[in-house]
């Protein structure tokens, strides 16, 4: 089984988190400049198995797509031109930033480190990613 790698696009920044290959737990990877985003995941399916790709979709409250699917839509499009054996999947990404600064506080991180943007968007990047995972085995349940 390979990984799935989660990506939480922003404008300036992109959060990346992945998963251990059995596909059970969500760890943060790192945050890249988006406009790096494409190389830096083409050259890290050269290096571990990859199954898919989950890709956080912004969303407002009243589930119309947002300000920042204009950032996304452009970076999915590259990913699929770049990697187009790998599956492309989106996943619901409302709260996951608010969700991410709980985690810190609770983690007891500092304010300083609480300020971190590149933090907030791995934490957020993980956060997709083990929903994803979780939502996955609660409606294979089902």
């Amino acid at each position: 089984m390979g990984r799935l790698v989660a990506i939480d696009c922003g404008r300036k920044r992109t959060g990346i988190a992945v998963s251990d290959t059995l596909q059970l737990i969500a760890n943060g990877l790192c945050t890249v400049a988006t406009h790096e985003v494409v190389p830096f995941l083409s050259d890290y399916v050269q290096r571990e198995p990859v199954e898919r790709f989950i890709v956080g979709l912004p969303h407002t409250l009243d589930d119309r797509p947002s300000e920042s699917m204009r950032y996304v839509e452009p970076l999915v499009n590259k990913l699929r031109a770049a990697l187009p054996d790998i599956p492309v999947d989106f996943f619901d990404e409302r709260f996951t930033s608010a969700l991410a600064h709980r985690a810190m506080l609770d983690g007891g991180l500092r304010r300083k480190e609480r300020q971190n943007k590149a933090l907030v968007d791995e934490i957020s990047a993980t956060i997709i990613l083990q929903s994803y995972m979780e939502s996955k085995i609660y409606n294979h349940k089902s």
